[in-house]
């Protein structure tokens, strides 16, 4: 039984969307996702959350919270020791 592409496609999706893997690769990669519904599903799904995740890293918290968590992070140390 031979893999349609579906296999290699989801296991370098990851890598594929972030421009990580060879122009080869890339060009394989794309074609199949372009041309096969259910990996254009889940490379729909994951580029989705990297895109909203990559989003999310780039705010910060705000400056109560933030000295919130490191006055805790403080506390652990003390306590640790």
């Amino acid at each position: 039984m031979t893999d349609c592409g579906c296999e290699k496609a989801r296991l370098d999706l990851e890598e594929y969307l972030r421009n990580e893997v060879c122009k080869t690769e890339h060009a394989q990669i794309r074609e199949h996702i372009e041309n096969c519904p259910s990996c254009q599903g889940e490379a729909l799904v994951a580029s989705t959350l990297t895109e909203v995740v990559a989003r999310a890293c780039k705010e910060s918290a705000p400056e109560e919270l933030r000295d919130q968590v490191l006055a805790k992070l403080r506390e652990a140390q003390v306590a640790a020791h």
